[in-house]
């Protein structure tokens, strides 16, 4: 069956892939020749270079079992249900720096292109393009398109206020920047205070420059205050301006021992709007403070088995109740549609999830944790590995075990089974996948 609609997937696409292998193929050869050359040594070969570029290219293929009493399955599929959507994509990753005197220029660059039952996207982004500047030791001016990664959290950041948030299935990805204009100032000491660095920003929001940011015509301002403190990382975070409201932070990072290392994040805002849908289907907006925070822990035993352990609390997401009654507004939209063939309440719910119930973790309270083990039973280059992130309100859940394998030079191989789970009325229970297996292959150069 997945065979046969693999064989049914537009022509363009299937060009696009024999394009990708293509490549792949062509890189393989080139490297195969590259390692015939006899071995030699060269001093030039430590040196900095002034150029450098690197990336991957990949061939992803997504097999989903269709959860078909889900709210969001109703509400993106009511017109065609479908059990099951089997999907190919290909993705190549361009990042690189150039190096000149005080100044560098550094960039990543992303396409995507994927292909499933419902029909092809493509997409190409730069994530990063930016000039660093250094002219002095101790100063550092950045002009550009650039990732900011405040915060001490692995899947979740409630202090990045300038960050894009991540994604907990895949936190190590590369996300899109934000233009602006930054500068960065350090200072060491001896004593107690070893380091301090101060790093302000200034981020525009205009006509088609960060517009998903907020409200536009506003330059927005936000400060990071770095302290290593008797080995403790501390920041202390600060943004204001009109695209978003005003708000503080503050995290932590301290290895308890060389194995052992503890973080956690405190952000608050002091008048935070979000839409909320009332009891009668109306829709309001709450203003209310909000405080959330993050603790979590990261473990490496004797064995290189790594597990990373983190609690968030978001206080901007939705109670059981609130969430409840979206699900319920879906329900009533799906029986009027079966009823009258109407979708004005289809509409009027997909507006709302856009208003924020549609948001990855929704909810209030969450407990995300990571276990990989390197090489078990010394099978070399062997990674397995699970991940689990719990809605601790409703106890719904995604179990995402995973292995990977890199045995081949520059090659990286992923097979990940997630199994997502939950009663009626709850977060993961109303998702539009039931499970999801997926077969990632990397190639990087």
């Amino acid at each position: 069956m997945i065979l046969q609609n693999l064989l049914k997937l537009n022509e363009p696409f299937i060009r696009s892939q024999i394009c990708w292998i293509s490549l792949i193929i062509f890189i393989l050869q080139h490297t195969a020749v590259f390692a015939q050359d006899e071995y030699s040594f060269d001093l030039e070969d430590f040196e900095k270079k002034s150029f450098e570029w690197g990336g991957y290219v990949e061939l992803k293929f997504d097999h989903v079992d269709v959860n078909g009493d889900g709210a969001f399955t109703l509400l993106n599929m009511h017109r065609e249900p479908r059990s099951f959507l089997d999907r190919i994509s290909s993705t190549i990753q361009l990042d690189g720096n150039y190096n000149r005197g005080k100044t560098t220029l550094k960039w990543v660059m992303q396409a995507t292109a994927e292909q499933d039952q419902l029909g092809w996207k493509d997409n190409a982004d730069i994530f990063e393009a930016y000039a660093s500047i250094k002219p002095t030791p101790m100063a550092t001016i950045d002009l550009g398109k650039k990732v900011f990664k405040w915060g001490k959290g692995y899947a979740w950041n409630p202090v990045g206020f300038i960050n894009r948030p991540k994604d907990p299935s895949n936190p190590e990805e590369a996300l899109e920047g934000f233009i602006g204009a930054g500068v960065d100032y350090i200072r060491s000491f001896p004593g107690d205070l070893q380091t301090v660095a101060l790093t302000t920003v200034a981020l525009p929001v205009w006509e088609e420059v960060n517009e998903d940011f907020g409200e536009k015509d506003n330059v927005n301002l936000a400060a990071k205050l770095y302290l290593l403190y008797k080995d403790t990382d501390i920041d202390l975070i600060w943004y204001t301006g009109n695209s978003r409201s005003t708000r503080y932070g503050i995290d932590f990072s301290r290895n308890l021992a060389t194995n052992f290392e503890i973080h956690g994040e405190l952000a608050h805002v002091p008048s935070q709007k979000g839409v909320i849908l009332n009891q009668d289907g109306t829709l309001s907006v709450r203003e209310t403070a909000d405080t959330s925070y993050l603790l979590g822990l990261r473990y490496l035993t004797k064995n290189d088995m790594t597990t990373i352990l983190e609690f968030y609390h978001n206080d901007d997401g939705y109670s059981e109740t609130e969430m409840d009654r979206f699900f319920m507004l879906v329900d009533d939209a799906n029986s009027q549609f079966l009823a009258t063939g109407s979708d004005f309440l289809f509409q009027k719910a997909l507006m709302v999830s856009k208003k924020g119930y549609g948001k990855p973790q929704p909810g209030r309270n969450y407990l995300y944790t990571r276990i990989n083990q390197k090489e078990p039973f010394d099978i070399l280059y062997f990674t397995p590995g699970i991940t689990a992130i719990i809605n601790l309100d409703d106890t719904s859940y995604s179990i995402s075990p995973e292995a990977v394998y890199t045995g081949f030079t520059n090659w990286e191989i992923r097979l990940r089974f997630s199994l997502i789970n939950g009663a009626h009325y709850s977060e993961h229970g109303e998702k539009l996948n039931s499970n999801k297996l997926e077969m990632r292959v990397r190639y990087f150069f």
